[in-house]
């Protein structure tokens, strides 16, 4: 049976088999949340940046306040630091080191930023995070990223 697409992509042609599949991602970005689905796509990071001997920055977007409205509780800088510290630990006990940032905006576009600045290769995020909007699914955090991201997105159910 012929097979329609190749099984790697082809970016250095001089590599062969299991070298030419390590380069398909060379950085990783996981934007963080807290949630119990960022939690769970942890898991498919960790083995994706273990394959490809990827390198790993851990997100954290912290929306602003609404004005005159202060923090909430889970967007204090005290919060924030230990999300992302936390998961650095995570990361850490599989052998694997973790930049972490911290960023203020609008979710979506901070991370396409972020992936962009960086120059990333692959955003990896939950399927539903804290981040949906009023306008509900279709314009929640991950479908905006996939829309807008510079580089592919692998949203993890």
């Amino acid at each position: 049976m012929d097979r329609p697409y190749p099984q790697t992509r082809d970016t250095h042609p001089e590599q062969s088999g299991s070298q030419q599949e390590m380069t398909m991602f060379k950085s990783v970005l996981f934007p963080v949340d807290g949630s119990r689905e960022s939690r769970e796509a942890a898991v498919v990071v960790a083995d994706l940046v273990k394959t490809y001997h990827a390198k790993l920055t851990i997100l954290s977007v912290v929306e602003p306040p609404e004005e005159g409205q202060p923090p909430s509780a889970s967007n204090s800088p005290e919060a924030i630091a230990n999300l992302l510290k936390s998961a650095q630990e995570v990361f850490a006990q599989q052998g694997i080191e973790a930049e972490a940032i911290e960023r203020q905006g609008k979710a979506a576009f901070t991370i396409c930023d972020v992936a962009d600045e960086l120059d990333m290769d692959l955003i990896v995020m939950g399927s539903r995070g804290t981040g949906l909007t009023d306008e509900g699914a279709a314009e929640s955090v991950t479908n905006l990223t996939i829309n807008l991201s510079p580089c592919a997105v692998l949203v993890v159910p």
